[in-house]
Protein backbone atom coordinates (compact mmCIF):
# COMPACT_ATOMS: atom_id res chain seq x y z
CA UNK A 1 0.00 0.00 0.00
CA UNK A 2 1.17 3.34 -1.04
CA UNK A 3 0.62 7.13 0.72
CA UNK A 4 -1.16 7.78 -2.63
CA UNK A 5 -3.82 5.46 -1.65
CA UNK A 6 -4.61 7.41 1.44
CA UNK A 7 -4.39 10.98 -0.12
CA UNK A 8 -5.12 9.43 -3.77
CA UNK A 9 -5.23 11.22 -6.52
CA UNK A 10 -4.10 14.87 -4.81
CA UNK A 11 -3.81 16.40 -8.25
CA UNK A 12 -7.55 15.70 -8.34
CA UNK A 13 -8.14 16.54 -4.74
CA UNK A 14 -10.45 19.87 -5.01
CA UNK A 15 -8.99 23.37 -3.13
CA UNK A 16 -12.00 22.58 -0.99
CA UNK A 17 -11.67 19.77 0.08
CA UNK A 18 -7.93 20.85 1.88
CA UNK A 19 -8.99 23.77 2.85
CA UNK A 20 -12.03 21.50 5.31
CA UNK A 21 -9.18 19.72 6.01
CA UNK A 22 -7.21 22.44 7.44
CA UNK A 23 -9.95 24.07 8.83
CA UNK A 24 -10.74 21.05 11.12
CA UNK A 25 -7.15 20.95 12.66
CA UNK A 26 -6.94 22.01 16.31
CA UNK A 27 -7.04 25.62 16.67
CA UNK A 28 -3.00 25.46 17.82
CA UNK A 29 -1.95 24.09 14.54
CA UNK A 30 1.44 24.64 13.60
CA UNK A 31 2.05 27.27 10.61
CA UNK A 32 1.80 24.70 7.50
CA UNK A 33 2.93 27.55 4.71
CA UNK A 34 6.79 27.31 5.60
CA UNK A 35 9.43 24.63 5.85
CA UNK A 36 9.83 26.19 9.52
CA UNK A 37 6.23 25.87 10.40
CA UNK A 38 6.32 22.21 8.96
CA UNK A 39 9.49 20.85 10.86
CA UNK A 40 8.00 22.04 14.48
CA UNK A 41 5.03 19.83 13.93
CA UNK A 42 5.13 17.17 16.85
CA UNK A 43 1.53 15.52 15.89
CA UNK A 44 1.85 13.09 13.54
CA UNK A 45 -1.68 12.82 13.10
CA UNK A 46 -1.12 16.31 11.92
CA UNK A 47 1.89 15.74 10.58
CA UNK A 48 0.14 13.71 7.77
CA UNK A 49 -2.78 15.80 7.02
CA UNK A 50 -2.90 17.19 3.86
CA UNK A 51 -1.83 20.53 2.78
CA UNK A 52 -1.75 22.85 -0.10
CA UNK A 53 1.67 24.41 -1.01
CA UNK A 54 1.15 26.97 -4.03
CA UNK A 55 3.73 25.81 -6.77
CA UNK A 56 2.38 22.39 -6.48
CA UNK A 57 -1.31 23.44 -6.87
CA UNK A 58 0.06 25.66 -9.40
CA UNK A 59 2.00 22.96 -11.73
CA UNK A 60 -0.67 20.53 -10.90
CA UNK A 61 -3.61 22.24 -11.88
CA UNK A 62 -1.31 23.53 -15.32
CA UNK A 63 -0.63 19.80 -16.24
CA UNK A 64 3.16 20.07 -16.04
CA UNK A 65 3.14 16.63 -13.78
CA UNK A 66 2.44 12.96 -14.98
CA UNK A 67 -0.46 11.98 -12.54
CA UNK A 68 1.58 10.77 -9.07
CA UNK A 69 2.14 7.41 -8.51
CA UNK A 70 1.73 6.65 -12.06
CA UNK A 71 4.40 5.51 -14.66
CA UNK A 72 5.71 8.41 -16.02
CA UNK A 73 5.41 9.24 -19.93
CA UNK A 74 6.60 12.34 -21.21
CA UNK A 75 3.84 15.08 -21.42
CA UNK A 76 2.10 15.91 -24.77
CA UNK A 77 2.48 19.53 -24.69
CA UNK A 78 6.27 18.82 -23.00
CA UNK A 79 8.37 20.60 -25.84
CA UNK A 80 11.26 20.92 -23.13
CA UNK A 81 10.84 17.67 -22.41
CA UNK A 82 10.33 16.15 -25.81
CA UNK A 83 13.43 18.03 -26.78
CA UNK A 84 15.41 16.48 -24.20
CA UNK A 85 14.49 13.21 -24.59
CA UNK A 86 15.28 13.53 -28.99
CA UNK A 87 18.87 15.55 -27.41
CA UNK A 88 20.20 11.64 -25.90
CA UNK A 89 19.03 9.14 -28.44
CA UNK A 90 21.93 8.43 -29.55
CA UNK A 91 23.53 7.48 -26.18
CA UNK A 92 20.34 4.50 -25.48
CA UNK A 93 22.14 1.28 -26.17
CA UNK A 94 19.41 -1.12 -28.20
CA UNK A 95 18.67 -2.95 -24.85
CA UNK A 96 14.81 -4.41 -25.01
CA UNK A 97 12.95 -3.73 -21.41
CA UNK A 98 13.18 -6.66 -18.97
CA UNK A 99 10.29 -9.13 -17.79
CA UNK A 100 6.64 -7.91 -17.12
CA UNK A 101 4.47 -5.15 -19.24
CA UNK A 102 5.34 -1.59 -18.19
CA UNK A 103 1.75 -1.31 -17.32
CA UNK A 104 2.15 -3.34 -14.11
CA UNK A 105 5.96 -3.24 -13.25
CA UNK A 106 5.87 -5.37 -10.17
CA UNK A 107 9.02 -7.39 -10.82
CA UNK A 108 7.26 -10.31 -11.87
CA UNK A 109 10.16 -11.70 -14.24
CA UNK A 110 9.32 -15.40 -13.97
CA UNK A 111 9.41 -16.65 -17.50
CA UNK A 112 11.29 -14.42 -18.61
CA UNK A 113 14.53 -15.66 -20.56
CA UNK A 114 17.71 -13.74 -20.15
CA UNK A 115 21.25 -14.96 -21.04
CA UNK A 116 23.64 -16.51 -18.03
CA UNK A 117 26.35 -14.28 -19.18
CA UNK A 118 24.79 -11.06 -18.47
CA UNK A 119 25.08 -8.78 -21.20
CA UNK A 120 23.48 -6.01 -20.03
CA UNK A 121 24.73 -5.78 -16.13
CA UNK A 122 20.98 -6.56 -14.71
CA UNK A 123 21.53 -5.74 -11.17
CA UNK A 124 18.60 -7.53 -10.40
CA UNK A 125 20.35 -10.78 -12.00
CA UNK A 126 23.55 -11.04 -10.50
CA UNK A 127 24.28 -7.53 -8.74
CA UNK A 128 26.22 -6.52 -11.32
CA UNK A 129 27.66 -3.01 -10.96
CA UNK A 130 30.34 -2.21 -13.10
CA UNK A 131 28.53 -1.43 -16.47
CA UNK A 132 29.17 -3.44 -19.60
CA UNK A 133 28.30 -0.74 -21.90
CA UNK A 134 31.69 1.47 -22.88
CA UNK A 135 31.26 4.94 -21.15
CA UNK A 136 29.45 4.08 -18.60
CA UNK A 137 31.07 4.62 -14.85
CA UNK A 138 30.67 2.18 -12.68
CA UNK A 139 27.84 2.34 -10.04
CA UNK A 140 28.68 3.38 -5.93
CA UNK A 141 27.76 -0.04 -3.89
CA UNK A 142 30.89 0.60 -1.34
CA UNK A 143 32.76 3.78 -0.52
CA UNK A 144 36.27 4.15 -0.58
CA UNK A 145 37.25 5.29 2.17
CA UNK A 146 38.10 2.48 5.25
CA UNK A 147 35.80 2.19 8.30
CA UNK A 148 33.40 4.28 6.63
CA UNK A 149 29.39 3.67 6.23
CA UNK A 150 27.80 5.61 3.56
CA UNK A 151 24.83 6.53 5.52
CA UNK A 152 21.09 7.18 3.59
CA UNK A 153 17.38 6.31 3.58
CA UNK A 154 15.15 5.70 1.01
CA UNK A 155 11.32 6.42 -0.15
CA UNK A 156 10.94 10.00 1.32
CA UNK A 157 9.72 12.25 2.15
CA UNK A 158 8.00 10.55 4.89
CA UNK A 159 4.89 12.85 5.83
CA UNK A 160 5.84 11.92 9.55
CA UNK A 161 9.60 12.32 9.52
CA UNK A 162 10.19 15.23 11.61
CA UNK A 163 10.63 13.15 14.49
CA UNK A 164 13.71 11.62 12.82
CA UNK A 165 14.90 14.26 11.44
CA UNK A 166 15.07 16.41 14.85
CA UNK A 167 17.37 12.87 15.88
CA UNK A 168 19.55 13.29 13.22
CA UNK A 169 19.63 16.81 13.76
CA UNK A 170 20.41 16.29 17.69
CA UNK A 171 23.23 14.19 16.62
CA UNK A 172 24.99 16.43 13.92
CA UNK A 173 24.03 13.60 11.11
CA UNK A 174 23.89 14.33 7.58
CA UNK A 175 22.67 11.72 5.06
CA UNK A 176 21.45 10.89 2.13
CA UNK A 177 18.04 11.29 1.16
CA UNK A 178 16.86 9.37 -1.77
CA UNK A 179 13.47 11.02 -2.86
CA UNK A 180 10.45 9.50 -4.81
CA UNK A 181 9.31 12.60 -7.14
CA UNK A 182 5.19 11.42 -6.10
CA UNK A 183 6.32 12.10 -2.58
CA UNK A 184 7.77 15.48 -3.32
CA UNK A 185 4.63 16.53 -4.73
CA UNK A 186 2.49 15.17 -1.80
CA UNK A 187 4.85 16.62 1.28
CA UNK A 188 6.72 18.93 -0.76
CA UNK A 189 7.73 20.93 2.81
CA UNK A 190 9.10 17.71 4.32
CA UNK A 191 11.00 17.59 1.48
CA UNK A 192 12.48 21.22 1.95
CA UNK A 193 13.35 20.06 5.48
CA UNK A 194 16.23 17.54 3.94
CA UNK A 195 18.46 20.63 2.52
CA UNK A 196 17.75 23.28 5.03
CA UNK A 197 18.71 20.59 7.33
CA UNK A 198 22.11 19.94 5.26
CA UNK A 199 21.07 16.74 3.87
CA UNK A 200 22.22 15.18 0.39
CA UNK A 201 19.00 14.69 -1.97
CA UNK A 202 19.22 11.80 -4.67
CA UNK A 203 16.80 10.81 -7.05
CA UNK A 204 14.49 7.84 -6.36
CA UNK A 205 12.25 8.12 -9.41
CA UNK A 206 8.78 9.49 -10.35
CA UNK A 207 6.94 6.56 -9.25
CA UNK A 208 9.09 3.54 -7.78
CA UNK A 209 8.71 1.25 -10.58
CA UNK A 210 11.28 -1.30 -11.77
CA UNK A 211 12.95 0.89 -13.68
CA UNK A 212 14.28 -2.26 -16.07
CA UNK A 213 10.71 -3.27 -17.07
CA UNK A 214 10.04 0.25 -18.43
CA UNK A 215 9.88 2.00 -22.28
CA UNK A 216 13.22 4.22 -22.64
CA UNK A 217 10.44 6.96 -22.89
CA UNK A 218 9.06 6.00 -19.21
CA UNK A 219 12.36 5.64 -17.59
CA UNK A 220 13.59 9.13 -19.14
CA UNK A 221 10.27 10.23 -17.78
CA UNK A 222 10.62 9.06 -14.32
CA UNK A 223 14.03 10.74 -14.49
CA UNK A 224 13.03 13.83 -15.80
CA UNK A 225 9.66 14.70 -13.71
CA UNK A 226 11.88 14.03 -10.44
CA UNK A 227 14.36 16.35 -10.78
CA UNK A 228 14.97 17.81 -14.32
CA UNK A 229 14.39 21.62 -15.69
CA UNK A 230 11.74 22.97 -12.91
CA UNK A 231 10.45 19.52 -11.92
CA UNK A 232 9.68 17.86 -8.08
CA UNK A 233 12.60 18.11 -6.67
CA UNK A 234 14.00 21.35 -8.68
CA UNK A 235 10.36 23.01 -8.35
CA UNK A 236 9.99 22.48 -4.57
CA UNK A 237 13.28 22.54 -2.81
CA UNK A 238 15.17 24.72 -5.46
CA UNK A 239 18.27 21.77 -6.33
CA UNK A 240 18.61 19.85 -9.37
CA UNK A 241 20.49 16.48 -7.75
CA UNK A 242 23.04 14.47 -9.65
CA UNK A 243 22.53 11.17 -8.53
CA UNK A 244 19.77 8.64 -8.00
CA UNK A 245 19.24 5.20 -6.74
CA UNK A 246 17.35 2.71 -8.81
CA UNK A 247 13.93 1.31 -6.87
CA UNK A 248 14.78 -2.53 -5.48
CA UNK A 249 18.15 -2.07 -7.13
CA UNK A 250 16.91 -3.04 -10.96
CA UNK A 251 18.95 -1.46 -13.23
CA UNK A 252 20.90 -2.54 -16.41
CA UNK A 253 23.16 -0.84 -18.81
CA UNK A 254 20.36 0.58 -21.13
CA UNK A 255 19.03 2.39 -17.81
CA UNK A 256 22.02 3.43 -16.21
CA UNK A 257 22.93 4.85 -19.98
CA UNK A 258 19.71 7.36 -19.56
CA UNK A 259 20.31 8.57 -16.07
CA UNK A 260 24.06 9.14 -17.35
CA UNK A 261 22.89 11.25 -20.23
CA UNK A 262 20.83 13.21 -17.79
CA UNK A 263 23.69 14.02 -15.53
CA UNK A 264 22.81 11.10 -12.67
CA UNK A 265 25.07 8.66 -10.79
CA UNK A 266 24.39 5.16 -9.92
CA UNK A 267 24.36 4.73 -5.80
CA UNK A 268 23.55 0.82 -5.18
CA UNK A 269 24.21 -0.77 -1.80
CA UNK A 270 25.92 -3.67 -0.58
CA UNK A 271 23.80 -4.83 2.49
CA UNK A 272 20.64 -4.63 2.46
CA UNK A 273 18.77 -4.31 6.60
CA UNK A 274 15.37 -5.41 5.15
CA UNK A 275 13.87 -3.13 7.18
CA UNK A 276 11.08 -2.51 4.42
CA UNK A 277 10.43 -6.18 4.47
CA UNK A 278 9.00 -6.18 7.80
CA UNK A 279 5.57 -7.61 8.43
CA UNK A 280 5.82 -9.61 5.30
CA UNK A 281 7.07 -12.40 3.75
CA UNK A 282 7.27 -14.03 7.42
CA UNK A 283 10.68 -11.40 7.82
CA UNK A 284 9.81 -9.93 11.94
CA UNK A 285 11.22 -7.23 13.76
CA UNK A 286 14.02 -9.70 14.80
CA UNK A 287 14.86 -10.63 11.44
CA UNK A 288 15.52 -6.77 11.03
CA UNK A 289 17.53 -6.30 14.33
CA UNK A 290 19.59 -9.38 13.41
CA UNK A 291 20.53 -7.69 9.52
CA UNK A 292 21.21 -4.34 11.51
CA UNK A 293 23.70 -7.01 13.82
CA UNK A 294 25.15 -8.35 11.47
CA UNK A 295 26.67 -5.32 10.09
CA UNK A 296 27.52 -4.24 12.85
CA UNK A 297 29.27 -7.17 13.72
CA UNK A 298 31.06 -7.45 10.63
CA UNK A 299 32.12 -3.38 11.13
CA UNK A 300 33.42 -4.89 14.51
CA UNK A 301 36.15 -7.26 13.06
CA UNK A 302 38.14 -5.72 10.28
CA UNK A 303 35.71 -6.55 6.87
CA UNK A 304 35.53 -2.73 5.72
CA UNK A 305 39.13 -1.71 7.75
CA UNK A 306 39.92 -0.98 3.77
CA UNK A 307 37.02 0.25 2.20
CA UNK A 308 33.63 1.01 3.42
CA UNK A 309 29.95 0.10 2.63
CA UNK A 310 26.55 0.91 2.20
CA UNK A 311 23.56 -0.35 3.95
CA UNK A 312 20.19 0.16 2.32
CA UNK A 313 17.74 1.71 4.53
CA UNK A 314 14.49 3.70 4.39
CA UNK A 315 12.51 6.91 5.37
CA UNK A 316 9.73 4.41 4.89
CA UNK A 317 7.22 4.40 7.96
CA UNK A 318 7.35 4.69 11.67
CA UNK A 319 9.34 0.96 11.68
CA UNK A 320 12.22 1.51 9.67
CA UNK A 321 12.71 5.35 11.48
CA UNK A 322 12.59 3.92 14.98
CA UNK A 323 15.34 0.99 13.73
CA UNK A 324 17.47 3.96 12.27
CA UNK A 325 17.28 5.42 15.76
CA UNK A 326 17.52 2.35 17.67
CA UNK A 327 20.93 1.41 15.83
CA UNK A 328 22.34 4.88 15.33
CA UNK A 329 24.87 4.65 18.62
CA UNK A 330 26.09 1.09 17.63
CA UNK A 331 26.46 2.04 14.19
CA UNK A 332 28.69 5.07 15.22
CA UNK A 333 30.78 2.85 17.39
CA UNK A 334 31.24 0.34 15.26
CA UNK A 335 31.67 2.57 12.11
CA UNK A 336 34.27 5.14 12.22
CA UNK A 337 32.58 7.46 10.34
CA UNK A 338 28.84 8.16 9.11
CA UNK A 339 28.87 9.96 6.22
CA UNK A 340 26.28 10.87 3.42
CA UNK A 341 27.43 9.25 -0.32
CA UNK A 342 28.36 12.73 -1.31
CA UNK A 343 30.63 12.89 1.14
CA UNK A 344 32.03 9.81 0.80
CA UNK A 345 33.01 10.19 -2.33
CA UNK A 346 33.80 13.91 -1.91
CA UNK A 347 31.06 15.00 -4.42
CA UNK A 348 31.08 18.84 -2.95
CA UNK A 349 29.02 20.09 -5.64
CA UNK A 350 25.88 17.77 -5.47
CA UNK A 351 23.32 19.54 -7.27
CA UNK A 352 23.42 21.34 -10.81
CA UNK A 353 23.02 24.51 -8.97
CA UNK A 354 26.65 26.04 -7.77
CA UNK A 355 24.82 27.93 -4.84
CA UNK A 356 24.85 24.93 -2.54
CA UNK A 357 28.09 22.80 -1.52
CA UNK A 358 29.03 19.32 0.63
CA UNK A 359 32.01 19.28 2.57
CA UNK A 360 34.97 16.97 1.11
CA UNK A 361 35.04 14.08 3.35
CA UNK A 362 38.09 15.54 5.87
CA UNK A 363 36.14 18.42 6.71
CA UNK A 364 33.08 16.40 7.44
CA UNK A 365 35.40 14.11 9.86
CA UNK A 366 36.98 17.12 11.32
CA UNK A 367 33.67 18.55 11.87
CA UNK A 368 32.23 20.58 9.49
CA UNK A 369 29.32 18.84 8.53
CA UNK A 370 28.08 21.55 6.56
CA UNK A 371 29.60 24.07 3.92
CA UNK A 372 26.58 25.76 2.72
CA UNK A 373 23.32 25.01 4.02
CA UNK A 374 19.26 25.78 3.58
CA UNK A 375 17.12 26.31 0.63
CA UNK A 376 18.71 28.67 -2.57
CA UNK A 377 17.18 31.96 -3.10
CA UNK A 378 15.00 30.37 -6.27
CA UNK A 379 13.00 28.58 -3.59
CA UNK A 380 13.11 31.44 -1.40
CA UNK A 381 10.28 33.18 -3.76
CA UNK A 382 8.13 29.63 -4.25
CA UNK A 383 6.45 29.56 -0.62
CA UNK A 384 2.90 29.48 -0.67
CA UNK A 385 0.82 32.60 -1.15
CA UNK A 386 -0.03 32.68 2.19
CA UNK A 387 3.99 31.95 3.62
CA UNK A 388 6.86 33.29 3.81
CA UNK A 389 8.80 30.60 2.17
CA UNK A 390 11.46 27.98 2.99
CA UNK A 391 14.23 28.99 5.61
CA UNK A 392 17.40 29.84 3.37
CA UNK A 393 20.73 31.00 4.68
CA UNK A 394 21.22 28.32 7.26
CA UNK A 395 25.27 27.96 7.83
CA UNK A 396 25.40 26.12 11.10
CA UNK A 397 27.25 22.94 11.31
CA UNK A 398 23.21 21.16 12.96
CA UNK A 399 21.26 22.47 10.56
CA UNK A 400 18.14 22.90 12.34
CA UNK A 401 19.77 23.42 15.52
CA UNK A 402 17.46 27.18 15.86
CA UNK A 403 14.26 24.64 16.11
CA UNK A 404 13.12 23.34 19.22
CA UNK A 405 14.34 19.62 19.17
CA UNK A 406 11.78 16.96 20.29
CA UNK A 407 11.92 13.52 21.78
CA UNK A 408 12.54 11.60 18.71
CA UNK A 409 11.64 8.30 20.41
CA UNK A 410 8.67 9.59 22.16
CA UNK A 411 7.10 10.92 18.86
CA UNK A 412 8.08 8.30 17.09
CA UNK A 413 6.43 5.71 19.33
CA UNK A 414 2.85 8.30 19.36
CA UNK A 415 2.82 7.46 15.38
CA UNK A 416 2.70 3.89 15.96
CA UNK A 417 -0.13 4.35 17.32
CA UNK A 418 -2.04 6.12 14.58
CA UNK A 419 -2.47 2.69 12.21
CA UNK A 420 -3.30 4.79 9.15
CA UNK A 421 0.10 5.97 8.94
CA UNK A 422 2.46 3.30 9.43
CA UNK A 423 1.90 1.13 6.70
CA UNK A 424 4.32 -0.15 4.49
CA UNK A 425 4.92 1.30 1.28
CA UNK A 426 7.42 -0.02 -1.39
CA UNK A 427 11.36 -0.74 -1.21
Amino acid sequence: MRWSSLFASQAAVSSALIATTLFTLSASAQDRTNEQGEAQITDPNQECAPYSYAPVTAALAANQFPPIWTIATILPNDTNAQAKYQSIQSQIPNIQPNGSPASTSTGDFSGFTYPSSDPDCWWTYDQCTTPKLAGLPPDLAGVPEPNTLGYGFDDGPNCSHNAFYDFLSQNNQKATMFYIGSNVMDWPLEAQRALADGHEICVHTWSHKYTTTLTNEEVFAEFYYSTLSMEAIKLVVGVTPTCWRPPYGDVDDRVRAIAHALGLRTIIWQYDSNDWREGFNNVTVADVDQNYETLIARAQNGTYATAGTIMLTHELNNFTMSEAMKFYTQLKAAFKYLVPMGVATNQTQPYVETNYSLPSFDQYISGTTTVTGGVPAATAGSSSSTGSGSSSGKTNSTGAASRALYDGFGILAAGAAFVGFSVKLLA
